[in-house]
C-alpha cells in the first residue's frame, strides 16, 4: 500500500472510530444541512472522515484500496492529494445545494471523495477489468461507471436507502474533470469515455430541469 493512501485510511479509521464511540463528536461533525447553513464549514470536510458504522467504513476504505494505486501510479502524489480532497468538498457541496431545504438532512462518509478516486481510475483506463460481488465475469470499468451514476442518480431521486448519493454523483463529476484539468491531453484520449460517463449526467439534469418547470 502506498503511504498516501496508508495515512488516508487510518485517518478515517481513527476518527470514525472515535465517532463510533462518541455521539457529541458524531453529531458536532457529521454533515448537517442546519449546521452548515449556521455557517459551520468545516463539516464539509470532517463527515467525510466519520462513518455511519463498521461496515460502511470498510467498504469505502477497500474500495479506496483498490483504486488508489491506479491514480498515485498515473498522475502522481500530488494529483491524487488534490481529486481526493476537492472531491470529497464537492460531493458535500453537491449534497448540500441538493438538499438545502431540508433542514434536518445529514449524512457521513467518504463516499464523495472515493468515488471521485474510483472514476479518475475509470478515466485513466476504461478498458480495465472489474469484478463485482456476484458476477463471476470481469466486467469493462466504464461500463461499470455508467451503471454506477446510473444507480446513484435513480437514489437521489428516489430517496433510495440511507445513503448519500448525491454526495457520490457530486465526488464522480469532479474526478472526472480535475485529471482532464491537470492532463489536458486526455480530453482528447479518453473523449469517448466522458462523453459515455457523461450522458447520465446529462439526462439527470435536463429530468430536473424540466421537472422544476
Amino acid at each position: 500500500m502506498h503511504y498516501i493512501s496508508l495515512i488516508i485510511i487510518t485517518a478515517n479509521v481513527l476518527i470514525s472510530l472515535k465517532g463510533f464511540n462518541d455521539l457529541q463528536f458524531f453529531n458536532k461533525y457529521k454533515f448537517q444541512i442546519a449546521g452548515l447553513q449556521n455557517k459551520e464549514y468545516v463539516r464539509f470536510l470532517s463527515s467525510g472522515f466519520l462513518h455511519v458504522d463498521i461496515t460502511h467504513l470498510l467498504f469505502n476504505m477497500l474500495t479506496l484500496y483498490f483504486f488508489a494505486d491506479v491514480v498515485l501510479q498515473t498522475l502522481g502524489i500530488p494529483a491524487f492529494i488534490i481529486i481526493y480532497f476537492v472531491s470529497l468538498l464537492v460531493g458535500n457541496i453537491w449534497t448540500f445545494l441538493y438538499h438545502k431545504n431540508e433542514l434536518s438532512y445529514s449524512a457521513v462518509g467518504a463516499s464523495g471523495a472515493v468515488s471521485g478516486i474510483v472514476f479518475s481510475a475509470i478515466l485513466l483506463y476504461p478498458d480495465m477489468s472489474l469484478y463485482i460481488m456476484f458476477i463471476p465475469i470481469p466486467i469493462p470499468a466504464y461500463i461499470v461507471g455508467i451503471a454506477y451514476l446510473a444507480y446513484s442518480l435513480f437514489g437521489m431521486k428516489n430517496r433510495l436507502g440511507n445513503i448519500g448519493h448525491s454526495a457520490h454523483l457530486g465526488g464522480a463529476i469532479a474526478g472526472l474533470l480535475i485529471p482532464i484539468i491537470l492532463a489536458p491531453s486526455l480530453l482528447e484520449t479518453r473523449k469517448y469515455t466522458l462523453l459515455l460517463l457523461a450522458i447520465p449526467i446529462i439526462l439527470f439534469l435536463i429530468y430536473n430541469k424540466l421537472k422544476s418547470n
